[in-house]
């Protein structure tokens, strides 16, 4: 009764967002299996679970546990910590990396470090002593496991389309001169061929600030800089901030970068590309190279999708995407009865064995194996909610993994040699962060000197006002509106940073 009075006030208090499942098992006997309450967020490419499936069944089998799961909508987080804020403790729980919530998890002794579970958790010590070795506290404990998106993985190139590149006799831009041709030729060279001047070079999405410009003119990290003296700066008051700024201010001059661009979602650049207003963008390909090109391709049969990074600068500086900082994060709570094994659980998860479990399923059941390609059992799959055409086990979507970031692709992706070549490509383009983690100063201040440079950068673009006084004038409303604080805090997270 107590245990349902409880579950019905975490659905009262999510707005009845929860969709509980529970797998094999019930009540734990004496020697039984544990019971492993999981409250998580869910993925939009995940198919619901379904109960008493046969991948939760074996998780629950190999490790003698119980696995309950909880779990809200995809970027409810909130909701998440509403729960927590409630008193109603899961056994693990899922929810974003450095946050003012999970930070308070730990202050308040809500989650437990994971330290003393390394030695019966290979995955767990591997992971946490390797990729996230910074995510521990001053004291060496780490109280949960990171999963950072586009942290050791990108899908973020340039693209654009053949056929513009045959009309104006340009091949893909290597370096800041053929791109600003390039660029020129796409807005002014009538590359559509229907007679009128309505093409626009390129495009982006609002916010987005092109930094791969400034990555070419020597920003050698995506957050922070350091001055000659070794103190941290804001990006713009990095050297590298004017040339990058006066190059792009010559493109939007010379009418090439599309107007809306500052109103853009990434629908709607897609939207333009696909309809012949823009030609070149920043895309987010992998899985999604067939899908653009097949949408291209239906409107101009004659064309192809071409992608490649961006230009280098005058040095030979090049850098597509900075390192992720934003993801999730998966504790073990003090109310766990049994901590051990829900460590087993995660370390499960975490491993390689897990990772292909979760993907692949149970061989000659899910899929089997004709030489190095996977065969899926399609039929077999729908009934454990696999997602359709290879796609995994709603337990391989967020988390501890993601297909995107995994470079997993089904072998009955569509062009999947080019996918991944997108993937190799824009991860070797991929800008590493100064400081790995959100620090407390930036969830309090963010918004508010994000959007402070937001307007000095348009301002500044649009000849609204020149660059130098600009760079100046933000950099004096930026410190004084909290920058100052923000430097403070990550410049003591960098000295402390493992």
């Amino acid at each position: 009764m107590m245990k349902s009075l409880r579950f019905l006030l975490v659905i009262a208090l999510c707005f009845c967002v929860f969709i509980p499942a529970v797998f094999a098992g019930g009540t734990q006997s004496p020697g039984g299996p544990a019971p492993i309450r999981w409250l998580c967020m869910g993925d939009s490419g995940a198919k619901p679970l379904i109960p008493n499936d046969r991948i939760v069944t074996g998780i629950n089998q190999k490790l003698g546990i119980n696995l309950i799961m909880e779990i809200v909508p995809q970027n409810a987080a909130e909701r998440i910590n509403v729960a927590i804020a409630s008193g109603d403790f899961p056994d693990i729980v899922t929810g974003q990396h450095r946050t003012s919530a999970t930070q308070n998890w730990i202050d308040n002794k809500i989650i437990i470090p994971l330290n003393p579970y390394f030695n019966s958790s290979p995955a767990i010590k591997e992971l946490l002593s390797t990729t996230y070795s910074w995510d521990a506290d001053s004291s060496g404990n780490f109280y949960g496991i990171p999963f950072i998106s586009q942290y050791a993985s990108s899908n973020q190139l340039l693209a654009t389309r053949s056929d513009w590149l045959d009309k104006v006799g340009m091949k893909f831009p290597t370096n800041m001169t053929e791109f600003k041709a390039v660029l020129m030729a796409f807005t002014h060279n009538d590359p559509d061929g229907n007679g009128r001047n309505d093409t626009y070079g390129m495009t982006a999405v609002t916010g987005y600030n092109f930094p791969y410009i400034f990555f070419a003119f020597g920003r050698r990290t995506a957050d922070y800089e350091l001055d000659a003296r070794g103190n941290i700066i804001p990006l713009f008051e990095h050297e590298s901030f004017i040339p990058a700024m006066t190059y792009l201010k010559d493109l939007w001059d010379n009418g090439v970068i599309d107007p809306e661009y500052m109103v853009n979602d990434y629908p709607k650049v897609e939207e333009k590309f696909f309809q012949g207003h823009i030609g070149l963008f920043h895309g987010y390909l992998f899985r999604h190279v067939s899908r653009i090109e097949n949408s291209v391709r239906q409107l101009y049969p004659a064309a192809s999708l071409v992608y490649g990074l961006p230009p280098k600068g005058p040095s030979g500086a090049l850098g597509m995407a900075g390192e992720g900082k934003g993801g999730l994060f998966t504790a073990i709570t003090a109310a766990c009865k049994t901590p051990d094994k829900a460590a087993a659980f995660i370390d499960f998860m975490i491993s390689k064995e897990g990772e292909d479990y979760v993907r692949l399923g149970i061989e000659g059941v899910h899929f089997t194996r004709q030489g190095n390609t996977i065969i899926y059992n399609e039929a077999e799959r729908e009934k454990d909610a696999f997602s359709p055409n290879g796609w995994g086990h709603p337990l391989s979507w967020g988390s501890f993994l993601w297909p995107v970031d995994a470079r997993y692709l089904p072998y009955t992706e569509p062009a999947r040699d080019r996918a991944l070549e997108t993937t190799n490509l824009a991860t070797s383009a991929i800008v590493p962060n100064l400081i790995k983690y959100t620090t407390p100063a930036e969830i309090t201040y963010s918004s508010i000197v994000n959007d402070i440079y937001q307007q000095y950068f348009v301002d500044m673009l649009t000849v609204k006002i020149s660059i130098q006084q600009g760079t100046a004038a933000l950099s004096r409303d930026w410190r004084a509106q909290g920058g100052d604080r923000i430097l403070a805090d990550v410049t003591t997270a960098y000295r402390n940073q493992r």
